[in-house]
């Protein structure tokens, strides 16, 4: 499993979090993993996608520290979920 975590220039680690994480999942597996994710607090949008990537979230987390720790040990262990890129934002 492969994923990409960026915290961009100028962000400090115990600022608020934003980030995008776009998600490839076996196939016919989308709807099972995306009732899972949205069940996070963490995940305010969620939304199957058509092309490249399967699932599209984004979450809103206290630091960079919690954010990693939920990509890592929260969505990455959803049985199914093949990758993630995560990909920060600031708000």
């Amino acid at each position: 499993m492969r994923t990409n975590f960026t915290i961009p220039k100028g962000i400090k680690m115990g600022s608020n979090a934003v980030a995008i994480v776009l998600m490839t999942t076996e196939p016919g597996k989308e709807a099972e993993i995306i009732e899972q994710v949205r069940s996070l607090s963490e995940v305010k949008e969620a939304m199957v996608l058509f092309g490249e990537f399967d699932i599209f979230l984004k979450l809103e987390c206290p630091d960079y520290g919690f954010l990693s720790s939920i990509v890592v040990n929260k969505i990455r262990n959803i049985d199914g979920v093949e990758t993630t890129t995560t990909m920060t934002a600031t708000p």
